[in-house]
C-alpha cells in the first residue's frame, strides 16, 4: 500500500507482509534517501557478521567498528558512500557488475576512483566497457605489480633495477624475515631496515670492543676462541681435582675418602675398560694428595689424559710456558686470562646479522645504502593513493552486488516473506519425514538458542550435520506445516542441503514441541488416548508375562524341592465356589457397561434421527477444544523474531508466520502431477473378518441389552398381552366413588 506520509522529501511505498508494515526498496532514490528513513520503521536494528549466507568480506567491511555486528548508522554509512560514488543509485539493483561508467567523476576523489578502476580493468584483462565483478578481486597480487610503487610501504628486490639495493634488500630479508608485498613477494618495510642497521651497528661495536682490549679480550689472538673452548670442557674437572687436594690438606683423614675405593677398581676388573668409558671419567684427574699439583703428562686419569695433553700445548705452554705440573696458582692465573673472553662474548649480540661479513657490514653501515633505499620506501608510500583508491573501488565492487540483498533482509524482510530468494538467515533445506523445511537456521551455541527459540511458538528441531572434510555445524529448523504428532524422537536422521548445494547427514537432537495446524490439534487429544490405552496395554502385558514367568518358576523350584525330599504333594481341590465369584464379578461389570451402554444409545434413539451426527459432533469438539483452543493461540503468536534474537539479531518488528505463511515454508511430499498410481499392492495383509465379527458381536450385545430394557416394545405391536388402552384403564379409576376401590376393567 501507499504511505502518504513524506519523511523529508521523498516519498516512501510500504506494503504488508508478516503482520507488518514493510518499505519498499525499489529505486535508486529510496536509497539515496534510506537515511531519512525513521530507524522504528526499519525491520532490524543490528545483525551478526557471521553465521550468515553473505559475503563475509563485504560484512567486514560494513562493519565499520570491528564488533561483530552490523547496526543501523554503518547501514546508512555505507548506503550513503556508494550512492556518492555512482551516477545514479538505480546501478545497486543491477545483475553482472559494476560498469566503469557508472562511477561518478564530479570530484577529484571520484575520478581518482574511476581511474584506478580502469586500471583494474587492465590488469584483470577487461576492456573498459566491460563491468567489474567481485571476482576480479580474488587475487590481489594481479592488481599490485611486483615491479610497480603499491603504496603499501614494502619494497621487494623486483622493485628496483640497482644491484646494491637489491643485494641489501636480500640481506635484510634473509636476516630480518621478509614483509608480504601486495603483489605477493616478500620484501622490506622501514622497520625491518630500521632493525637491521641497528643490529648492524650492534655487532660492530661488540667486535670493536674486543679490538680495542686485545691482550684482555683475545689473549691468544685468533687462537682464543679455540683454546677458551678447550679450557671450558676440562674446567670443571680440574677445578674437582684442586678443590679435593685443598680438602685432603685441610684433613689428612679425608685424603683415602677423596681417592677411589678398591671395590671401584674392583668393579671395573670383571669387565672390558675402554679409555672413554664413562665410570673412568668420573674418576678424579690424579690420586689425590695434599698440597699435589696437578700432572700434565704422566699420573692422569686415562680417560681425561687427551684433553689435558691438549689444554698444555695449547693454553698452558703459549701463556705460561713449559710445564708438566699445574699449580693451584697456575691455574688461578689462567682462569683469569679467559675471564674476559667470557665476558665478552656474553654481550654478543643475538641476531643472524653475525652471519654477514664484518666488512660488508662496516661497509652497509658506513654507505649511502641505507638512505637509497629509505628513498625507494618513501616513494612507495607516496603511492598510497593509488592503492587505497583501488581498496575503494574493490568496496564499491561489493556494495553494488551485495548492499541491496541486506536491505532486503534488514531495512525490510522482503527476501523472507516474498519467497522468490531466501533470506541471508536460512542456511539451506532440511529433508526429513517426508518432507522439506525452509526455515533452517545456523546456530553457533544451542544451549542458549533453544532457551529463547520457543518463545517463537515454531515446533522446532535441532540438528547436528555433519559431511567428510567440514567441521559439524548446528541447525535448527522450523516445521510450519504436516502431522507432527508421530514425528521423530532425537536421533532420527535425514538430509541437510546448504546454499552451496552440499549435503549433510542430519541428525536430530532436540525436539521443542509446538502445535502446527488446528487439524493437528483437533485430533491430538484422540491420539493421546490411543497412546495411553496402547501403553497402558503394553504394560498390563509385560507385568501378567513376568508373573506367569515368576509363578512357573516357583512351580518348577517346589516341584524340583518335593522330589528331592520324597514327598508328593497333594492336589489341591477344585474350588468351586471362587470360579463362580470370578465369572459374578465378570458378569457385573459386562452388565454394568452394557447398562451404561444401553443408556447412551436409548437416549441417542430418543433423539430425532437429524440431530445423532449433531450430538457425536458436539461431543467431539467438547473434547478437541482445549487442545485447538490453545493450538490457536499459539498459532497467532508464532513469529520469526525469537529465532533471529537467539542468533543474535535485534529484530525491530513481530514478524508472523501465519498458517499460510508457514505452509508455504514445509513442503508435504505428493505425486508428481500426471503421475499414475497402481493400488494393487503384492504384500499388502491379508484382510482378517475379526474385526467384523467383533463389531457385530458389539452390536448384538447392544442389542440385547435394548431388548431387555425394553426400548423396541413400541417398535413394532403384538405381545404377550392385549393392547390396552391408556385412557380406558384410567377412566374408571377417575369416576370410582371415594373410598371405594375402582372397578376392575
Amino acid at each position: 500500500m501507499a504511505n502518504d506520509s513524506i519523511t523529508g522529501t521523498h516519498r516512501w511505498t510500504f506494503f504488508r507482509s508478516g503482520g507488518f508494515d514493510q518499505v519498499a526498496l525499489d529505486s535508486g532514490e529510496d536509497l539515496r534517501h534510506l537515511g531519512e528513513l525513521d530507524p522504528k520503521l526499519w525491520s532490524v536494528l543490528n545483525c551478526p557478521t557471521t553465521g550468515l549466507e553473505f559475503d563475509p568480506r563485504t560484512a567486514a567491511l560494513l562493519d565499520a567498528d570491528g564488533d561483530g555486528q552490523i547496526r543501523v548508522p554503518e547501514i546508512q554509512a555505507a548506503v550513503r558512500w556508494a550512492c556518492e560514488r555512482v551516477t545514479d543509485p538505480a546501478v545497486m539493483f543491477a545483475d553482472g557488475g559494476l560498469p566503469v561508467s557508472a562511477i561518478a567523476e564530479d570530484s577529484e576523489e571520484a575520478a581518482r576512483l574511476k581511474a584506478a578502476a580502469v586500471k583494474v580493468l587492465s590488469y584483470v584483462g577487461k576492456a573498459e566497457d566491460q563491468a567489474l565483478t567481485v571476482d576480479d578481486f580474488a587475487d590481489m597480487t594481479r592488481l599490485f605489480s611486483v615491479d610497480h610503487f603499491n603504496g603499501d610501504g614494502v619494497v621487494p628486490g623486483g622493485l628496483t633495477s640497482d644491484e646494491a639495493l637489491q643485494q641489501l634488500i636480500g640481506e635484510i630479508v634473509e636476516t630480518q624475515g621478509g614483509v608480504p608485498d601486495r603483489s605477493g613477494e616478500p620484501g622490506v618495510s622501514a622497520d625491518t631496515v630500521a632493525a637491521f642497521f641497528e643490529q648492524a651497528q650492534a655487532v660492530l661495536d661488540w667486535h670493536a670492543a674486543a679490538a680495542a682490549d686485545t691482550d684482555g679480550v683475545r689473549p691468544l689472538g685468533e687462537a682464543t676462541d679455540a683454546a677458551a673452548k678447550l679450557f671450558d670442557s676440562v674446567r670443571a674437572k680440574v677445578d674437582d681435582y684442586f678443590a679435593r687436594c685443598r680438602l685432603a690438606a685441610f684433613d689428612a683423614r679425608a685424603t683415602a675418602a677423596l681417592n677411589p675405593a678398591e671395590s671401584v677398581y674392583g668393579a671395573l676388573s670383571a669387565r672390558a675398560i675402554a679409555a672413554g668409558d664413562e665410570e673412568v671419567a668420573a674418576l678424579p684427574l690424579a690420586a689425590i694428595e695434599a698440597g699435589q699439583p696437578l700432572p700434565l703428562i704422566e699420573g692422569l686419569n686415562p680417560a681425561w689424559a687427551d684433553a689435558i695433553a691438549s689444554l698444555r700445548e695449547e693454553v698452558v705452554v703459549p701463556l705460561l710456558g713449559e710445564r708438566d705440573a699445574l699449580l693451584p696458582e697456575d691455574w688461578a692465573a689462567l682462569s683469569a686470562r679467559f675471564t674476559a673472553w667470557q665476558s665478552w662474548q656474553a654481550a654478543r649480540p643475538d641476531t643472524a646479522v653475525h652471519g654477514i661479513d664484518g666488512a660488508r657490514l662496516r661497509e652497509l653501515v658506513d654507505g649511502d645504502l641505507r638512505a637509497r633505499l629509505a628513498a625507494l620506501i618513501e616513494q612507495d608510500l607516496a603511492a598510497e593513493t593509488s592503492a587505497a583508491t583501488v581498496d575503494a573501488v574493490e568496496r564499491l565492487v561489493r556494495y553494488q552486488r551485495d548492499l541491496v540483498t541486506l536491505l532486503r533482509n534488514f531495512v525490510t524482510l522482503s527476501d523472507f516473506y516474498r519467497g522468490d530468494r531466501k533470506a541471508i538467515f536460512q542456511a539451506g533445506t532440511l529433508y526429513l519425514d517426508q518432507r522439506s523445511c525452509e526455515l533452517v537456521m545456523r546456530v553457533s551455541d544451542m544451549g542458549r538458542h533453544a532457551s529463547m527459540a520457543p518463545f517463537s511458538g515454531c515446533y522446532l528441531l535441532y540438528c547436528t550435520c555433519v559431511r567428510q572434510g567440514e567441521a559439524p555445524i548446528t541447525i535448527v529448523a522450523g516445521l510450519t506445516g504436516g502431522e507432527v504428532d508421530e514425528l521423530m524422537v532425537p536421533g532420527r536422521n535425514g538430509v541437510f542441503y546448504d546454499r552451496a548445494g552440499r549435503d549433510w547427514k542430519a541428525s536430530v537432537v532436540k525436539v521443542v514441541e509446538q502445535p502446527v495446524s488446528i487439524r493437528q490439534a483437533f485430533w491430538s487429544p484422540y491420539r493421546r488416548l490411543g497412546r495411553f490405552i496402547e501403553g497402558q496395554l503394553q504394560k498390563f502385558a509385560a507385568s501378567r508375562d513376568k508373573a506367569v514367568e515368576a509363578q512357573t518358576s516357583a512351580g518348577v523350584t517346589d516341584a524340583a524341592a518335593s522330589a528331592g525330599s520324597g514327598q508328593t504333594a497333594a492336589a489341591q481341590a477344585f474350588d468351586i465356589a471362587k470360579f463362580a465369584g470370578i465369572f459374578a464379578a465378570i458378569g457385573l461389570a459386562i452388565g454394568a457397561i452394557g447398562t451404561a451402554l444401553a443408556a447412551v444409545v436409548a437416549g441417542m434413539f430418543s433423539l430425532p434421527l437429524w440431530q445423532v451426527p449433531l450430538v457425536i459432533l458436539g461431543v467431539m469438539l467438547l473434547i478437541s477444544a482445549p487442545s485447538m483452543l490453545m493450538a490457536f493461540l499459539t498459532l497467532r503468536r508464532r513469529n520469526l523474531g525469537p529465532l533471529l534474537d537467539a542468533n543474535g539479531w535485534a529484530v525491530n518488528v513481530r514478524a508472523r508466520i501465519n498458517v499460510p505463511f508457514g505452509a508455504a515454508l514445509t513442503g508435504l511430499a505428493t505425486l508428481p502431477a500426471g503421475a499414475s498410481r497402481l493400488l494393487r499392492d503384492p504384500y499388502a495383509e491379508k484382510k482378517r473378518p475379526w474385526k467384523t465379527w467383533l463389531f457385530l458381536l458389539a452390536v448384538l450385545i447392544v442389542a440385547l441389552v435394548l431388548w431387555r430394557e425394553g426400548v423396541f416394545d413400541g417398535l413394532w405391536g403384538g405381545g404377550g398381552e392385549a393392547d390396552v388402552d391408556p385412557a380406558a384403564a384410567v377412566e374408571p379409576a377417575l369416576e370410582a366413588p371415594p373410598g371405594e376401590p375402582p372397578a376392575a376393567p
